[in-house]
């Protein structure tokens, strides 16, 4: 079992940023990639960003490239999502999940086998 928390999330105006932390407990070495999904009021879940621990990659959904870094501190077990440039349209519960299967970052929600239990994030206009 692998055991995922979230943090960082808030409240920021437009063109703000803000710095998501998930921390993973457990049996963390079985992790291969730690993702980044949100999902807004109304909408399905939808992949933002990964990080691979193998390969030392990452991988963002259109919408957020440019404005989002993912990184990955395995010394730590911990994952991070720093958000620039945010925009109204960012507004989400934001969750981070691990996947144990090695090696491409999924976008499917489907692909991670633990989940975190999220964060609120909220961009006002």
């Amino acid at each position: 079992q692998v055991q995922l928390v979230e943090s960082g999330g808030g409240l920021v105006q437009a063109g703000g940023s803000l710095r998501l932390s998930c921390a993973a407990s457990g049996r963390t070495f079985s992790v291969a990639t730690m993702g980044w999904f949100r999902q807004a009021l109304g909408k399905e879940r939808e992949f933002v960003a990964g990080a691979s621990r193998g390969t030392n990659s990452t991988r963002y959904a259109e919408s957020v490239k440019g404005r989002f870094t993912a990184s990955r501190d395995n010394a730590k077990n911990t994952v991070y999502l720093l958000m620039n440039s945010l925009k109204p349209e960012d507004t989400a519960v934001y969750s981070c999940a691990a996947d144990v299967h090695c090696c491409t970052i999924g976008v499917r929600p489907a692909e991670y086998e633990y989940w975190g239990q999220g964060t609120q994030v909220t961009v006002s206009s």
